[in-house]
């Protein structure tokens, strides 16, 4: 018999393993633009916990194992305002993904009235924009970074039904 994943609130105890994952998931991503100064690779244990203490914070477990995370925030105009998305790679193409935003849009709309939802990726990240366009996102500006970097800004509006 088979574990299921279940997504749940991070604690500061989930810190190592989310880094862990993040440096790991953002492999890719460092590769795809040829740079690993990225932050999500950069980012200090010490700043992960500041996170999970002002930010809402999700992982997916399998087991003990955090194999997915999100993190998000409802800004001071109501966008919540999601990111560092990453799923083990092991993990990846099995609907994870989907279901992990899912979980921060409805947990940011518990927090306060959302307007919307917005996120970014990297013009070149091919699978993170099909993975937010079949979650209703829709590309509304590109950003250049410099250099050959741009981010793609994605939003989606909250779905009637969820906003009542």
């Amino acid at each position: 018999m088979g574990m299921s994943v279940i997504i749940s609130v991070a604690s500061e105890e989930d810190a190592e393993q989310i880094l862990k994952l993040q440096y790991l998931g953002f492999q890719s991503e460092a590769e795809l633009y040829g740079d690993w100064g990225i932050e999500p690779l950069t980012q200090t244990l010490d700043s992960l916990r500041t996170e999970l203490a002002e930010r809402h914070v999700l992982v997916a477990r399998l087991g003990d194992e955090v194999v997915g995370t999100v993190r998000g925030r409802v800004d001071e105009g109501g966008v919540g305002r999601i990111g560092r998305l990453v799923v083990h790679p092991r993990m990846q193409r099995h609907g994870l993904g989907g279901r992990l935003l899912e979980a921060m849009e409805r947990r940011l709309l518990e927090e306060r009235q959302v307007v919307g939802f917005r996120l970014f990726t990297g013009h070149r990240s091919l699978g993170n924009l099909r993975l937010y366009t079949r979650q209703g996102y829709r590309q509304t500006g590109v950003r250049p970074l410099g250099g050959e970097l741009s981010y793609v800004v994605l939003e989606k509006p909250v779905p009637s039904v969820l906003a009542a």
